[in-house]
């Protein structure tokens, strides 16, 4: 269901329209205003790469493949790129299989536990595919986005992707020649000093001064991330790093080795315009996504959103979205939409005012986010499955409705009639992941909190059995209103 403009919200698209004509989002130049307006602007390392970006440039942003899926925390970069492409900019996503094995020690208290080859090539490949499915469905919605509101055909301006990866050129270089070539270039005196406000990387410096300490193999990311930087510049004409506001001490790293580089250097083959006294390279960091509160998302702060449905399914994306605090919610519109700004005053407008348009933004934003990774199947897949479990009487719900509805979900499980009927339904809440132990079962029976489809579950021996069934088959297990286990029992 697309929301309705009213009057005044047509008047003020008209009026940005006229207003854009001539810095159109999509030229070249009004990207980082567009990206400043939405609120993904937290440092820029030079006030020069507003002019420089006037013009087609190439932009890169790591990507760590240390898990198998990317998380909702990985995705400002990548709507950063997706911004400044659909303005007619090429873009890189680089997939750090070289540098994912170390990781990056910003705002890490101890070193990363490593992953094995085989681990870490599998990780790259399904997050390549993973990001190459994301940009493709972001450039589709963002073209239908900006035709809602922009009168220009809806790929004219696109610059180009190329994902790549970093082991593609670390794998051949020889620890003697990185050395000798790149090592003496870098200065351990600049990397400790260096900080800058609220943007500072301190983590070396503190690290070093911690009771652990921090291995050189650590010590080393900055310097590997900043010959990316190098080597990019070099082979493909990338003159800016985005990134997140605690890579900003990586990027100027890879600014500073460029620029010494270059004073060492007298024949460089290069595919950018240079000035006679300036090496034109930048860097731009974007805030951390967090939510009003401050708190971070990412497998590190435990409450990760995979992108991957294996891991968090369709249904609890759309979900977590959907919960959304009033506060974040036009912040995130911002930030994860490709919805135009015009567009977001007036979802805000109703949301606000109106009791019969109550979570108007956060529907809004759910389903702009779940098509964008899952499709517009995958929405329709979340809504049903949000009636289901939250709006329809569920002694009304038919088994084949369930089982077409939770394809995939990795809440759901088809079950064996004599494997599950022989088990107390507090055993099966723990055996299936619903929570973590039996004592922690008995007390979400003793606090009035376990429920079996409609029936709550007063008695910690209950067994699962026909008669509590729906149509036959089906038994909704769920602690709370928001943690569900689906059994289909043959």
């Amino acid at each position: 269901m697309r929301f309705r403009l009213g009057l005044v919200s047509r008047l003020r698209t008209r009026w940005y329209l006229i207003r854009s004509i001539g810095t159109s989002p999509r030229t070249p130049g009004a990207a980082l205003e567009e990206l400043e307006q939405r609120g993904f602007i937290a440092a820029l390392t030079n006030p020069k790469l507003r002019d420089h970006l006037t013009t087609p440039r190439t932009i890169y942003a790591g990507i760590d493949p240390s898990a198998s899926s990317l998380h909702v925390g990985n995705l400002l970069p990548l709507f950063g790129l997706l911004h400044l492409y659909k303005a007619g900019h090429n873009i890189i996503p680089l997939i750090g299989g070289a540098t994912g094995p170390i990781g990056d020690p910003s705002g890490r208290k101890s070193e990363r536990t490593s992953l094995s080859p085989e681990q870490l090539a599998d990780n790259a490949s399904k997050i390549t595919t993973q990001v190459e499915h994301f940009l493709e469905h972001g450039r589709i919605l963002a073209s239908r986005r900006s035709a809602e509101t922009h009168p220009l055909p809806p790929s004219s301006h696109y610059g180009k992707v190329e994902v790549l990866n970093n082991l593609d050129w670390f794998k051949d270089i020889r620890f003697l020649e990185f050395l000798s070539d790149v090592g003496k270039l870098a200065r351990v005196n600049i990397m400790l000093a260096r900080e800058r406000q609220k943007y500072l990387t301190l983590s070396v410096k503190n690290r070093l001064n911690s009771y652990s300490g921090i291995s050189f193999t650590e010590f080393s990311y900055q310097l590997l991330q900043a010959y990316d930087f190098l080597h990019l510049y070099r082979k493909h004409g990338c003159t800016v790093q985005l990134g997140g506001s605690d890579q900003w001490g990586n990027i100027v790293a890879g600014i500073d080795l460029i620029k010494r580089g270059k004073k060492v250097e007298t024949e460089v083959a290069m595919k950018v315009e240079e000035s006679d006294d300036e090496t034109q390279v930048y860097g731009l960091t974007i805030p951390l996504l967090t939510t009003s509160n401050g708190e971070k998302f990412g497998k590190s702060a435990g409450n990760a959103i995979w992108l991957d449905e294996s891991l968090t399914s369709v249904s609890e994306f759309y979900q977590f979205f959907y919960r959304t605090e009033d506060a974040d919610v036009e912040r995130y519109l911002k930030l994860l939409t490709f919805i135009p700004l015009p567009q977001i005053e007036e979802i805000m407008r109703e949301h606000g005012v109106s009791s019969l348009s109550k979570n108007v933004g956060q529907l809004k934003l759910a389903r702009e986010l779940t098509e964008l990774v899952h499709g517009e199947e995958g929405v329709s897949r979340a809504e049903t499955i949000a009636r289901i479990l939250y709006h329809t009487p569920l002694r009304e719900l038919k088994s084949d409705q369930v089982l077409q509805a939770f394809r995939g979900d990795p809440r759901f499980h088809r079950v064996d009639r004599r494997n599950v009927t022989t088990q107390t339904m507090t055993k099966l809440a723990v055996l299936y992941g619903l929570v973590r132990s039996r004592g922690q079962s008995t007390r979400a029976v003793q606090t009035r909190g376990l429920y079996l489809n409609e029936f709550l579950i007063t008695d910690p021996r209950s067994k699962l059995s026909r008669s509590n069934l729906i149509d036959q088959h089906i038994g909704i297990l769920r602690v709370g209103t928001r943690k569900h286990v689906i059994f289909y029992v043959d």
